[in-house]
């Protein structure tokens, strides 16, 4: 009879599973709570130290860890020599090993887990009886998730469970093992943080760090403040993404994910001005950035203000003073570098999605001007930061901006006509110095003629449509200067 070992954590399907398997004539061995789960459904189920012929020690630390166990699974079945020796050793093989790990990072999640708590919830047979299993893939079936075990079955049945399957189980092994250690990992280097909750409280959530480096939001010194929250970090990890493309002093303030206010000065007070004026209302509760040192003056001005979250390279020692009278506020203090070797990671069902961080620009002498009119110095000026800004705004966006500050800021709307809409509507400001900024490009003529008929005169776009002619005809219809960058800056 063929042997499988079943051990698992998510009992999800395990007796209909072996159930199915005992059908077929497997032989079915298994430790602990499998083995009682599947006894009291009246499978019929073998324990381990019956392969063995040795009992369980050490609070069950130790129990598969024999070669009675390993032997049978790590075999090559193509080589005589290894045959024989089992033979020798009176050790069958086990054709099957059926094992999920407990989920560490579940343990770990809570907040009064102590380390020798973490310790014993360190699986060491299992990850072990994985590991030598999917490396005889060739010859041995192994399976982590309870969603494949139909699939295994019908295989069986129909004498297709081959080889290519069983390599396509075994990265499924690696896969889960991996993350297993991660967990580990993590939570020994302290690089794994609970938080609250996640988005909303009903999400349970926590904070991993894979990099400890002062230019990056896992690597900020917190000054002050109470813990992050989940979206403290991703708001001020947009934040901060925004205000390092800026050279002179520069204040970025987030909100959900978009920027509500950006503006720049000949100091860093002049840039934060800017950056409130820009939306004196959405900028209450909301994360900043700044790219030059606090000091006392500003410090003065960002206390009278509620604000979550303050981003800066430094922080004076009297600021510090100023800024510590609130409780709750954080201060966190980093580095303004860029690294174009950063990638962003997104999370999808079964899944993720990696991309380089959207970090090239555009220089205006490789930006095409496609209309009659040629832009001013200060419809530049304005086009230039409205063009950075874009870049941090979800898609569709579109922007208004002028030289020193984002004056009307359309987010997430699904045309870019509605997106033209709302940035107008909220507009602080439209005359002739003031840009309409586009993410991506017009399809039709109609956001440029709905921006011409609320006085817009410059616009920046990517360009790209096959429908770009209709725009430039109809920006030359009313005069508009229109910039083509050749690069598009979608955010989702």
């Amino acid at each position: 009879m063929k042997k499988a070992i079943l051990s698992v954590s998510n009992k999800s399907g395990i007796v209909e599973f072996a159930k199915s398997l005992t059908q077929l004539d497997y032989e079915l061995y298994s430790t602990g709570g499998t083995k009682r789960a599947l006894e009291e459904a009246g499978v019929t189920v073998k324990s381990v130290s019956e392969l063995t012929q040795f009992p369980e020690i050490m609070d069950g630390r130790v129990k598969t860890l024999h070669p009675a166990v390993h032997g049978g699974i790590l075999a090559d079945r193509d080589k005589e020599e290894h045959l024989n020796q089992l033979r020798e050793q009176h050790i069958d093989l086990i054709d099957m090993v059926v094992v999920n790990l407990y989920p560490f990072q579940k343990t770990v999640e809570n907040p009064d887990v102590t380390e020798e708590d973490a310790i014993e919830n360190i699986d060491i047979g299992g990850p072990t009886m994985l590991r030598a299993a999917a490396k005889n893939f060739k010859h041995v079936t192994t399976i982590v998730h309870p969603s494949d075990y139909n699939e295994v079955i019908d295989r069986i049945k129909n004498d297709q469970l081959d080889e290519t399957f069983r390599k396509n189980l075994m990265v499924k092994v690696f896969e889960h093992t991996n993350q297993y250690d991660q967990a580990i990992v993590s939570f020994f280097k302290g690089d794994k943080e609970t938080l609250r909750y996640g988005e909303n409280p009903q999400q349970s959530a926590y904070f991993v760090r894979t990099s400890d480096s002062k230019h990056t939001i896992a690597g900020a010194k917190q000054l002050h403040g109470k813990q992050l929250s989940f979206n403290n970090i991703k708001d001020a990890d947009a934040a901060l993404s925004l205000v390092k493309k800026f050279d002179e002093p520069t204040a970025v303030a987030v909100k959900h994910m978009n920027p509500c206010g950006v503006g720049v000065g000949q100091t860093i007070e002049e840039a934060f001005k800017h950056a409130y004026d820009a939306d004196n209302q959405s900028i209450f509760g909301g994360i900043i950035a700044l790219n030059r040192t606090v000091d006392t003056k500003l410090a003065e001005t960002l206390h009278s203000i509620f604000l979550e979250v303050v981003i800066a390279p430094k922080f004076t020692e009297e600021a510090l003073e100023i800024l510590t009278q609130k409780k709750n506020i954080r201060l966190l203090e980093i580095d303004m570098t860029i690294d174009n070797a950063e990638q962003e990671f997104v999370s999808v069902s079964g899944g993720y999605l990696v991309q380089d961080k959207d970090n090239k620009d555009v220089s205006r002498e490789e930006m095409t001007v496609a209309t009659n009119v040629q832009p001013t110095e200060a419809q530049w000026d304005a086009m230039l930061l409205g063009w950075k800004v874009v870049s941090s705004v979800k898609s569709n966006a579109v922007i208004l901006s002028n030289h020193k500050q984002t004056v009307g800021i359309g987010a997430g709307q699904m045309n870019r006509v509605g997106s033209a809409k709302i940035a107008i509507e909220r507009a602080i400001e439209i005359n002739d110095n003031v840009a309409l900024v586009s993410d991506g490009f017009f399809p039709m003529g109609d956001t440029v003629e709905y921006a011409a008929e609320h006085g817009i005169k410059a616009i920046i776009q990517p360009g790209g449509s096959i429908k770009d002619q209709d725009s430039i005809d109809m920006a030359n219809k009313y005069g508009i200067t229109m910039v083509m960058t050749g690069m598009r800056h979608f955010k989702h």
